[in-house]
């Protein structure tokens, strides 16, 4: 019962987005990829906020019901909370139930009612791949006029729903092949795999990247990367010109990929490399547990990146560790990372190989994670320096203990781990 219901929600939102997407012609920019799909989109917003009537999709509300939501009106963050399954018990059911009435009347007042110059001129959204088949229904809701694909693993999330890498690939390639010869498609050409995507749009292709694959002509190129305490900088380069950009209190490739994207869609709208590098330096802010810097208790600092976890992703965020000049103990908090299949005790393997060279202190949680304690150990961190938890609640308690004045921490899972407890416990409060 429970799933025709929400069949039939997910029926009548869809077509109220649709109609709406049809009355008020916006501009559409969707953004997909294994990785950095959230980062890319909240630079875009930095950038655009200022310039045009913009709206992007809240949280990680990347499916059809997230999008149709996004679609239709803005919702304060507490309402929010109800539809992204982290509050359902007891009363909030109740208030659940009245939250999606309230998007439906409220979005059948604006098809009716709304004036044009009320709605966002420009959408920003994010297409969730969890399945094969949720590009296709995300594009019979909303097909963008610029696609833009981030990243896609080698070991991508959700790999164990799909036949296999290529099949993801395949999947998220779907956004780009709609797109018309007006559209732009926006490309990460550091990635082999996203690269190739290229043949498969009319659209104009906008490559961005490190310049990673030889001879290729990037339209914004990242250099000149520097991972610090204070945040990562690097520069952006466009037609021989070039900005610098730092962005405060987060690190990594991630971060300049985003900027570098939200840089190609900048130029897309008509603005200029110093526009684009002064908005982001204003307005963004990096998604929450993603690579956030936060101050710790007995003066530590924590690099909050506790939201998910893939392979790719771990890798970054060991090298920016190890990159790091820091005077004191570099410790990393490390969890399971879910939807590998096959793949999940050889990447977990991997990842315990990195941390040996990257920490002075590895700490585990979940049963997954047990492999990274065991292959960082078989790599050559002391075994007196490696704990293993079966809970984030135990790992809190421990990290609180064993952590000591100077220390820096990563705090790295995929998301149902729950290591958001684990910086509960230590940040400053």
């Amino acid at each position: 019962m429970r799933k025709i219901l929400l069949n039939i929600l997910k029926y009548i939102l869809k077509q109220l987005a649709k109609l709406i997407i049809w009355r008020f012609q916006p501009k559409i920019i969707a953004v997909t990829g294994s990785v950095g799909k959230t980062s890319a989109k909240e630079a875009i917003w930095a950038v655009l906020k200022n310039h045009r009537r913009t709206r992007k999709s809240e949280e990680n509300l990347n499916n059809e019901l997230g999008v149709s939501l996004a679609i239709i009106g803005e919702w304060p963050a507490e309402e929010l909370k109800l539809v992204s399954g982290e509050t359902l018990a007891g009363a909030k059911k109740i208030k659940k139930l009245i939250f999606w009435l309230k998007i439906i009347f409220s979005g059948a007042l604006y098809f009716l009612f709304l004036k044009k110059t009320a709605y966002p001129e420009i959408l920003i959204l994010e297409y969730g791949a969890d399945r094969p088949g949720d590009i296709k229904n995300l594009l019979e809701i909303a097909k963008p006029d610029i696609g833009i694909i981030t990243e896609v693993a080698e070991i991508p999330a959700h790999v164990e729903f799909f036949s296999g890498p290529e099949a993801v690939a395949r999947e998220k390639s779907k956004l780009i092949e709609t797109l018309s010869a007006n559209g732009f498609a926006v490309l990460n050409f550091d990635s082999e795999i996203v690269k190739k995507m290229r043949e498969s749009t009319r659209a104009r292709v906008i490559a961005f990247g490190f310049g990673l694959v030889d001879g290729e002509k990037l339209d914004i190129k990242i250099s000149n990367i520097e991972n610090r305490v204070q945040g990562v900088s690097f520069k952006l380069e466009y037609g021989g010109s070039f900005v610098p950009v730092v962005l405060k209190n987060t690190f990594g490739k991630a971060q300049a990929y985003a900027a570098a994207v939200a840089a190609c869609v900048g130029l897309i709208f008509d603005l200029n490399l110093v526009e684009i590098s002064e908005a982001l330096l204003l307005n963004y802010k990096t998604p929450k547990r993603r690579m956030n810097l936060t101050a710790g208790i007995k003066d530590t600092y924590i690099i909050d990146d506790s939201y998910n976890a893939l392979p790719i992703s771990m890798a970054e965020a060991l090298e920016i560790m190890k990159q790091i000049s820091y005077g004191g103990k570099k410790v990393a908090v490390l969890g399971d990372m879910l939807e590998l299949g096959k793949h999940s005790i050889e990447a977990h393997q991997e990842v315990g190989k990195l941390a040996a060279k990257a920490v002075d202190v590895l700490i585990t949680v979940g049963p997954r994670a047990k492999f990274i304690a065991e292959s960082a150990e078989s790599a050559g961190l002391d075994k007196n320096k490696i704990l293993s938890f079966d809970t984030s609640a135990e790992a809190g308690l421990a990290v609180q203990d064993l952590i000591k004045q100077g220390d820096l921490v990563l705090v790295k899972a995929s998301r149902a781990v729950g290591l958001e407890k684990v910086v509960e416990e230590i940040k400053k409060i």
